[in-house]
């Protein structure tokens, strides 16, 4: 628990709100309302909140105007809760640069779960040498990979894919950012790049590469890490 840190709420459902009010303010974080996209974004820039849940459908526009409008420098990290369940709206939210999305209706677990993820990631990717996630060891410097102490051989694509998705855990990577950051930005529209090599990756890290316990498939929208 990151005590202190400011959780800003951007809908304007006043019973979620009471909801989520209730379970932030639990958990030892202080909480700010807003419910409209004017709101949203005068209160980012007036308290600088460590995390924003913003809903999709506000009175005054689209909430992902919100997202829009944030500079990058000291941006709070953004959680979508929208109940808009489509693949296009969690890849547009993603891509426009939220750093998850939750499908109402959700539990407070989950919910707290993502904000302590989407925290840790407030600061950037780690910038580490070694990362070490569970079982699986990335040494950059040596460009070598242990899995439970046995060392795997990965092409340079795969050892980038894998670094790529391991230094941020538990976050979704879309299709396109992880393809701009592997391939670059006229790599964009070529998702099988990624079907290929997340193909070959997993059959080298997972014990079962049919149901992987690392290398989790978001439908429609990207890959995630999984937290130890």
């Amino acid at each position: 628990m990151t005590i202190g840190s400011t959780i800003l709420v951007v809908d304007d459902d006043a019973q979620l709100r009471k909801f989520l009010r209730t379970v932030i303010t639990g958990h030892g974080y202080a909480i700010a309302e807003a419910g409209t996209v004017a709101e949203a974004i005068s209160t980012i820039a007036r308290l600088h909140p460590s995390a924003v849940l913003l809903d999709l459908g506000l009175p005054d526009g689209d909430g992902l105007a919100v997202l829009r409008a944030i500079p990058a420098e000291n941006r709070p990290s953004i959680i979508v809760l929208s109940a808009r369940g489509q693949e296009g709206d969690k890849v547009a939210a993603l891509d426009a640069g939220a750093d998850d999305y939750l499908t109402k209706p959700f539990g407070a677990g989950e919910l707290l779960a993502r904000i302590r993820v989407a925290l840790r990631h407030r600061a950037g990717p780690a910038v580490d040498e070694i990362i070490a996630v569970g079982a699986i060891r990335i040494d950059q410097p040596r460009h070598a990979v242990t899995v439970e102490g046995r060392e795997v051989h990965l092409t340079p694509i795969e050892f980038k894919l894998l670094v790529e998705l391991a230094r941020q855990p538990g976050r979704v990577l879309t299709h396109r950012q992880l393809l701009v950051a592997v391939w670059g930005p006229n790599a964009v529209e070529q998702n099988h790049y990624l079907r290929v090599h997340m193909g070959a990756l997993r059959k080298k890290i997972e014990a079962d590469p049919a149901r992987p316990h690392w290398l989790l498939t978001e439908a429609g929208v990207g890959y995630r890490f999984r937290e130890p």
